[in-house]
C-alpha cells in the first residue's frame, strides 16, 4: 500500500510525493488521515529552512497537529475502525532521567512528530494514511469534526502554559500575539476564570479572532503604539501575561505593562531577543519558559470534544493535500487566514 505525502526538501521545495505504508503491528493503528493544521514551526520550516538551531537537514513530512479514522488495528488495540481520532505527536522514551523524574516533555530521546529537532527527522502527519501507536490515539466525542480534533495538539500547547502561570482565576491578563496560539491562549485563561484578558497584535483579523475566543479587550499596536501605556501607571497592571509574538517590542511592552512579581509566560519562540533585565530584576518578575505538553494532551481532547473550549473560530481554511504548497502560503498571510489545514 502506498499513500500520498507532503515532503519538504529544503526552504521553499514543498513536494506531494508518494510512500510506502506498512501494515499496523501490535499495538498500533492504521489511520486514514482527516485533517492536518500547518504549525508556525512548520511555516518555519517551509520559509526559513528551520528556526534558531532546529535546521532541515534531510527531507522531512511536516505535520504534528492532525486527526485521523481509525481503518485498521494490529494486535492488542481496542480502538474500532471507524473511530475519530486526535493525534498526539510526542513520544517520550519512557525511561530516561526526566521520563524517571516526571518530567516526559523533556525526554533526551523524545520523538516528536515532523520534528527536525532530530536525525534522522522525525517525519510527520502530512500524509493520507499513517500507522502510528495505539497509544498515541485519543477518540474524540460523536460531534466533533476532524477539523476541531486536529486542534487538540496546539490547545494542549496552551494548556501546559497556562499550568506553567499559576493561579489564573481572578488575574488581569495580558495575551501578546493573537495568531492561532495566541486566540487558543486567551480560550484557556477564560476557561480558567481570568477577570479581564487584554489582548495585542498587529493585524485587526487576528484580534477579530481573539474576540471571539473571549478577549474583553484588543488593541492593534501598530495603529495605536502607546496603547498599553496606559496600563504601566503604579508600576504596572497586569498579573500575567502570556507572550505569544516572540517579537522584542512586545515583550518589552508586556514586561512595562505588568506589576511587580508578576508572572510572564514566554509562548513565542524565536531566536535571540534582547529583554530588558533591568526591569525584569526591579520589578522581581517571574519569568517562565513553556514547550510542549504531556498529560495536556487527554485534556485538550475532552475539552474540544464538550465544547468547552469551542476552537471553530481559529479554523480559517481547510485545503486538500494536493494544495499544499498554496496552503503554506495561504498560511503566512496573517491578514487572511488564522489556522489553516490540510484535509485528506
Amino acid at each position: 500500500m502506498r499513500t500520498r505525502v507532503a515532503r519538504l526538501y529544503e526552504k521553499g521545495d514543498l513536494r506531494i510525493e508518494t510512500a510506502a505504508v506498512a501494515a499496523p503491528g501490535p499495538g498500533e493503528v492504521l489511520l486514514k488521515m482527516a485533517a492536518a493544521g500547518i504549525c508556525g514551526s512548520d511555516l518555519h520550516y517551509y520559509q526559513d529552512g528551520g528556526f534558531g538551531p532546529v535546521r532541515v537537514r534531510e527531507p522531512i513530512i511536516p505535520g504534528h497537529e492532525a486527526s485521523g479514522t481509525v481503518s485498521q488495528t494490529g494486535e492488542g488495540v481496542d480502538l474500532k475502525a471507524g473511530t475519530l481520532v486526535a493525534v498526539n505527536p510526542s513520544q517520550p522514551c519512557g525511561h530516561c532521567e526526566y521520563c524517571e523524574k516526571n518530567m516526559p516533555i523533556h525526554c533526551l530521546e523524545m520523538r516528536f512528530m515532523g520534528s527536525a529537532m532530530r536525525l534522522p527527522h522525525e517525519q510527520g502527519m502530512f500524509r493520507e494514511w499513517l500507522v502510528v501507536p495505539a497509544k498515541q490515539c485519543f477518540a474524540v466525542g460523536a460531534a466533533t469534526t476532524a477539523a476541531e480534533a486536529a486542534c487538540s495538539e496546539p490547545l494542549s500547547v496552551c494548556l501546559h502554559a497556562a499550568s506553567r502561570a499559576g493561579e489564573i482565576t481572578g488575574k488581569r491578563v495580558l495575551v501578546t500575539g493573537a495568531g492561532p496560539i495566541g486566540a487558543l491562549m486567551v480560550a484557556v485563561v477564560s476557561y480558567h476564570g481570568a477577570s479581564e484578558i487584554v489582548v495585542t497584535d498587529l493585524a485587526d483579523a487576528a484580534l477579530d479572532r481573539a474576540n471571539a475566543m473571549g478577549a474583553s479587550r484588543t488593541i492593534n499596536v501598530s495603529k495605536n503604539a502607546q496603547a498599553l501605556a496606559e496600563y504601566e501607571a503604579g508600576k504596572g497592571y497586569f498579573d500575567l501575561v502570556f507572550e505569544c509574538s516572540a517579537a522584542a517590542p512586545a515583550i518589552r511592552g508586556a514586561i512595562a505593562a505588568i506589576r511587580p512579581r508578576g508572572t510572564i509566560v514566554q509562548v513565542g519562540v524565536t531566536g535571540d531577543v534582547p529583554i530588558p533585565l533591568n526591569a525584569i530584576v526591579g520589578k522581581e518578575l517571574q519569568l517562565h519558559g513553556t514547550q510542549r505538553f504531556h498529560e495536556e494532551f487527554g485534556t485538550a481532547v475532552e475539552l474540544i470534544s464538550s465544547r468547552k473550549i469551542d476552537v471553530r473560530p481559529i479554523i480559517s481554511h481547510c485545503l486538500p493535500l494536493a494544495e499544499a504548497t498554496a496552503a503554506f502560503t495561504l498560511a503566512s498571510d496573517r491578514a487572511a487566514a488564522c489556522k489553516v489545514q490540510l484535509t485528506f
